[in-house]
């Protein structure tokens, strides 16, 4: 995978980044992603935060799939992670899902795997 791109692997086609940019989704495209998942909530680190809408109509125009699960850094509810585990049974491989830092949304894969 593109090395420009701050991502680490959690399976052989499922990667996780702290927060990418709507720039970067031509980056994630190139690189072969094919989905985006957004587990960070809009405006959770204030006004500089680029917004899930932004970053989704990047990701379209890149030609990936998009999906916004924002969940809370702290907590990840049984519903938000059979969401995930839907979302992983759903979309095109190889996926990049990205939070603040990536942590929660390793949480979420660890939690989905094991669910």
């Amino acid at each position: 995978m593109n090395q420009d791109l701050p991502v680490r692997p959690v399976a052989d086609d499922v990667f996780v980044a702290p927060q990418l940019t709507p720039e970067a989704m031509a980056q994630a495209a190139g690189a072969g992603f094919r989905s985006i998942i957004n587990n960070r909530p809009d405006f959770e680190h204030g006004p500089d935060q680029p917004t899930h809408a932004a970053i989704e109509a990047a990701a379209r125009a890149a030609g990936l799939e998009y999906r916004f699960l924002p969940v809370a850094g702290g907590y990840q509810s049984p519903q938000e992670i059979a969401a995930f585990a839907a979302l992983l049974a759903e979309l095109p491989r190889p996926i990049l899902a990205f939070c603040r830092s990536g942590a929660r949304s390793t949480r979420l894969y660890v939690a989905a795997q094991s669910s």
